[in-house]
């Protein structure tokens, strides 16, 4: 019995070898893998509403040359804005027009811009 079993170890030991060979690389690809997805941390995404971007459009309001409670038009256009709005800010320097309230851009002919909230 001890002579077949030294034969059964000397047949099949090359065999043994090759699958401890396999198991090894496969557990360390595996941990490797791992590793990777560790270190590769993933922040939340969070929005904050800073006052820095309140302070972005009082800025731009400030920048136009209107005064308090004026609204803007363009002199290409019939409507008016307030200066913060989004269709003010796309008008030309060389186009702005501006006045004192929105009743004087009425008289002018100048229609409420329907996408600037607050007119």
């Amino acid at each position: 019995m001890k002579e077949s079993l030294k034969h059964f170890e000397l047949k099949g030991k090359d065999e043994i070898i090759l699958i401890i060979v396999i198991i090894l690389v496969g557990l360390g690809s595996f941990g490797l893998g791992r590793l990777s997805v560790k270190q590769q941390k993933k922040e939340p995404i969070s929005i904050i509403n800073s006052a820095d971007s309140s302070d972005l459009v009082a800025s731009v309001a400030n920048s136009l040359p209107v005064t308090n409670g004026g609204v803007v038009g363009s002199k290409n256009g019939k409507v008016y804005h307030l200066p913060w709005c989004p269709g003010a800010l796309k008008i030309k320097p060389e186009n702005l027009i501006t006045f004192e309230n929105s009743e004087e851009a009425e008289k002018a002919g100048y229609n409420k811009a329907s996408n600037c909230k607050g007119l």
